[in-house]
């Protein structure tokens, strides 16, 4: 087999397996939503805006309105401090 060839299937392989990994990761947040403001330093899903940051596991603080974690829908309403709305604090 041609090196090109060799390349062009493992290109093939990878995507693949990333739409794989994407579509799992989408059914597993079925029926949950975003609660904001709840996530201690480290133990955050995702961050946004004002946080410096956008990735799992990098808060800085506790309780950081812009950072987020994955809960049942519903149940955030029901959490001292948690919010489904972002807060400001940039």
């Amino acid at each position: 087999m041609k090196n090109v060839t060799k390349l062009t299937c493992a290109a093939l392989v990878t995507a693949g397996l990333s739409l794989a990994a994407v579509q799992a990761q989408a059914a597993t947040h079925k029926g949950m939503e975003k609660c904001y403001g709840i996530a201690k330093a480290g133990k955050n899903d995702c961050g946004g805006k004002g946080t410096g940051h956008s990735c799992q596991g990098q808060a800085t603080k506790s309780g950081d309105s812009n950072d987020w974690l994955f809960v049942p829908k519903g149940l955030c309403d029901k959490i001292n401090g948690g919010s489904t709305t972002r807060g400001d604090n940039s």
